[in-house]
C-alpha cells in the first residue's frame, strides 16, 4: 500500500541470469569509482546509475546509467543533473541542504502522474503534488511527477512517500531521483523529464539497481 493507502503498481521481476564479460573474470568498474566505491556495490547489481558532482561545493553533476553485459558495462546517455545546494556530504544530517554520498539501492517509485512502464513498484498519489518555488526561486511545481526514492535512510519496498526512518529524523530523509525543476535542490537528484521517463522505463527490479553518488573525487576513492 502507498503512504496515503493507495495500493502500489507492483512489478513482478523477471529472472535475470549471471552475466559476466565473455572472458568470465569479473566485469572492472564503471569509469570514476575507485576501489573503496566499488567495494560498496553489491555483487549482484546489474545496473548502476553513476552520478558524479563536480566538486564536493557544487550543485551541479553528471548522471550515468550503466548496465552489464556480457562484453562489460554498457555506458548509456550523459544526463545533466542537480544536487543539493550545498553539494555533498559523507555524513548527511536534515537541513544541510548537502546529498549523500554513497551507494544506495533503487527500489520503489511513484509520481502524480500514470506509471509510464518501470518494473519497480510504483505508487501514483496526489502526495507527489510539489509547489512553491525552489532554493533560487524557480517553482517547483511539477518536480514529482516521476520520483525513484533512493534507498538512503528508508524502508525498502515502501512507497517514496514512506516517512519511516531507520536511523532517526535527524539523519535527513525522503532522498529522490526527480524531475529537474531549474535549480539546486535540498538533497535530491534531479535529472530532465525525458531522462527521468527513460530512467523509470529502465530500470529492472530484477537487475538489482543501485545508484552511486557523490563528487568525483570522493567516488574516486
Amino acid at each position: 500500500m502507498s503512504a496515503g493507502g493507495r495500493p502500489m503498481t507492483m512489478r513482478t521481476p523477471r529472472h535475470t541470469p549471471p552475466c559476466t564479460p565473455r572472458s568470465g573474470a569479473p566485469a572492472p568498474p564503471p569509469p570514476g569509482l575507485g576501489p573503496r566505491t566499488w567495494a560498496e556495490v553489491p555483487r549482484r547489481s546489474r545496473q548502476i546509475l553513476v552520478v558524479s558532482g563536480r566538486d564536493r561545493n557544487a550543485p551541479v553533476a553528471i548522471a550515468i546509467l550503466y548496465e552489464l553485459t556480457a562484453a562489460g558495462w554498457r555506458a548509456g546517455a550523459s544526463r545533466p543533473a542537480h544536487n543539493a545546494l550545498n553539494g555533498w556530504t559523507d555524513h548527511h544530517r536534515e537541513g544541510d541542504l548537502r546529498s549523500p554520498i554513497g551507494v544506495h539501492t533503487l527500489t520503489d517509485a511513484g509520481g502524480r502522474l500514470p506509471d509510464p512502464g518501470t518494473r519497480l513498484p510504483y505508487d501514483r498519489s496526489a502526495g507527489f503534488t510539489a509547489g512553491g518555488a525552489g532554493l533560487e526561486g524557480e517553482p517547483l511545481s511539477g518536480s514529482f511527477d516521476y520520483v525513484v526514492a533512493i534507498d538512503y535512510n528508508r524502508r525498502p519496498g515502501t512507497s517514496p512517500l514512506d516517512r519511516t526512518r531507520p536511523l532517526g529524523p535527524d539523519r535527513g530523509g525522503g532522498i529522490w531521483l526527480h524531475i529537474d525543476h531549474g535549480g539546486p535542490t535540498r538533497g535530491c537528484v534531479s535529472l530532465g523529464k525525458g531522462p527521468m521517463k527513460e530512467l523509470l522505463r529502465a530500470l529492472d527490479l530484477a537487475r538489482e539497481p543501485v545508484v552511486v553518488m557523490g563528487d568525483a573525487a570522493s567516488l574516486e576513492r
